[in-house]
């Protein structure tokens, strides 16, 4: 089955019979988080409009922006799950799916999928629901959507495929990897040619979609250290994918890329951060758990650039879009960088609540959303 042909264009979990949530690591030392410096004065060398804005109820869940063509799917903590149109900020559908979600949401344009608290995965298709079924372990991944299928990747490393029309489960593969932890935090998953390809652990593994069988397995990043939590190096948050060529972050250890045809590490550097990466053609974006934001050059991985304007602050994963590295941070402020230097060209504040997910864009329009639940377009020159 060719899903590129059918699909449009930290906390711990340990694992086992019965999973028991675990303090977060952040915590661990109960050392106080470090004061940022203060920001520069905005240069606003790049202009920045707000082209629209909409509005969900409060986001407070590992939230992952689905975008097909102009479209944006979005959802909140309390079950909300729209559907917006990103060229004018029109509001195409919304429903409810009646439960507290825990992650979401894939599409493929016409199907969207989430997963509530009460561990269901649930379809949805022009507002309405389609489907629920109960999955085996909580998840953190938005399901994917792709070739009239759902994937879920659960919290216990194992991934189900459901027909996307009638919620059929279709197969389950169970996979073992050594690590007795892994992250509450979204993984890896999405599709490459005809291949499912997803995280497990530190191995990013290609899949045939129509078993789940793997076809390859390529290790980003080894286990290291003598105790459970130092050896989580679970593959988390968005991936730059470029043709065949797929980069991700292994949690706090590494960033690496796979040539997913031949299913071979190309490069892997050490980096130690918690979400996922962006990238482009010529470079791969990352940003640190000190908040210093940092390029790789695609092809073998060399150093380009670093900077540290923004050290101490808590920022997501980038997004590569035009001459700018779009970074969200805790604060409530949008920065926009140079993917030259990553040197600051201008910054928006949309709500001053925290940016819940990693910004996306959709046509010309980057789409920012907020734990309070605000939803915003902008315009970068």
């Amino acid at each position: 089955m060719n899903l590129k042909r059918l699909m449009p264009a930290a906390p711990a979990l340990r694992t086992g019979a019965a999973m028991v949530l675990i303090a977060a690591l952040a915590a661990c030392s109960g050392t106080p988080k470090p004061k940022p410096a203060e920001l520069q004065p905005n240069p606003s060398t790049l202009g920045v409009r707000q082209a629209w804005t909409a509005k969900l109820p409060a986001v407070d869940m590992p939230l992952q922006v689905a975008v097909n063509g102009d479209t944006v799917t979005v959802a909140a903590a309390d079950g909300t799950v729209a559907a917006i149109d990103a060229r004018s900020g029109t509001q195409l559908w919304r429903a409810s799916v009646g439960s507290e979600l825990i992650a979401g949401v894939g599409s493929d344009g016409q199907t969207a999928a989430v997963v509530t608290r009460d561990n269901e995965v649930v379809a949805l298709a022009g507002g309405k629901v389609l489907w629920k079924e109960r999955l085996s372990a909580e998840t953190f991944t938005a399901p994917l959507v792709a070739g009239r299928r759902v994937f879920v990747q659960a919290a216990d490393r194992s991934t189900t495929a459901f027909d996307g029309a009638s919620g059929r489960r279709l197969w389950t593969q169970q996979r073992t990897v050594g690590d007795s932890l892994v992250l509450r935090k979204p993984g890896v998953l999405l599709p490459v040619g005809d291949t499912l390809v997803a995280g497990v652990g530190a191995r990013l593994v290609g899949m045939n979609p129509a078993n789940g069988l793997s076809r390859w397995e390529a290790p980003v990043a080894a286990p290291r250290g003598t105790n459970d939590v130092e050896r989580l190096v679970d593959l988390t948050g968005t991936v730059s994918r470029v043709g065949d060529t797929v980069c991700a972050r292994a949690y706090y250890a590494a960033v690496g890329c796979v040539d997913t045809v031949r299913g071979m590490l190309l490069w892997t550097k050490p980096s130690v951060g918690s979400d996922g990466v962006g990238g482009d053609e010529r470079a791969v974006y990352g940003t640190e758990n000190n908040g210093t934001v940092v390029a790789w050059r695609r092809n073998d991985g060399q150093p380009m650039w670093s900077a540290d304007h923004l050290r101490l602050r808590t920022l997501t994963a980038p997004l590569a879009v035009g001459r700018t590295l779009v970074v969200g941070e805790d604060t409530g402020t949008v920065h926009f960088l140079s993917r030259e230097d990553g040197k600051t060209m201008n910054r928006v504040t949309p709500d001053g609540s925290a940016i819940a997910a990693t910004p996306v864009v959709a046509g010309n329009t980057v789409v920012v959303v907020t734990r309070n639940g605000g939803v915003f377009g902008y315009r970068p020159e």
